[in-house]
């Protein structure tokens, strides 16, 4: 068995031109596919650029953030996805939030495949009913930040 590692430690900046306060680690890639995760900082930026051949599928892990296709933008959050089509103009950008996502690009003749889930995904999940509660009061200065609730900020 092969521990992949990622995250804190091993990431390195990196993206195309233009691409601000944005970390990343290649997780796996072979002929078929490529799975990085990304570590945006506030007000982060991978600039709009277009992947030919490649469908991406942007998957925010934790946080919050902005995504582009095309011309149209909208704002994503931990939990959610978004179809990078190729030849598409697409991008992603924090305002002052932090966000992680990982993004496992399809290549070629493999595209359809995330195509499939992700259309399964929206006409085919489950109902959801809202859930109850609220949010944890975030620490607010690094003195009263406790490591084990997670990512150092």
């Amino acid at each position: 068995m092969e521990i992949l590692r990622f995250g804190p430690g091993y990431r390195r900046p990196g993206g195309p031109p233009g691409t601000k306060n944005v970390e990343g680690q290649v997780i796996m890639h072979d002929d078929r596919a490529v799975v990085s995760e990304l570590a945006f900082g506030r007000y982060a930026m991978i600039t709009t650029h277009a992947n030919p051949e490649n469908t991406a599928l942007f998957i925010v892990i934790s946080g919050a953030g902005w995504v582009q296709v095309g011309e149209e933008r909208a704002r994503v959050n931990h939990g959610e996805a978004v179809v990078w089509p190729p030849g598409e103009l697409h991008g992603a950008y924090t305002d002052g939030t932090e966000m992680r996502a990982i993004v496992v690009e399809i290549s070629g003749a493999q595209q359809h495949y995330i195509e499939g889930i992700a259309h399964a995904a929206v006409t085919e999940g489950p109902d959801v009913t809202r859930g109850e509660g609220e949010l944890a009061e975030r620490q607010v200065n690094r003195d009263e930040y406790d490591a084990s609730e997670g990512e150092p900020w």
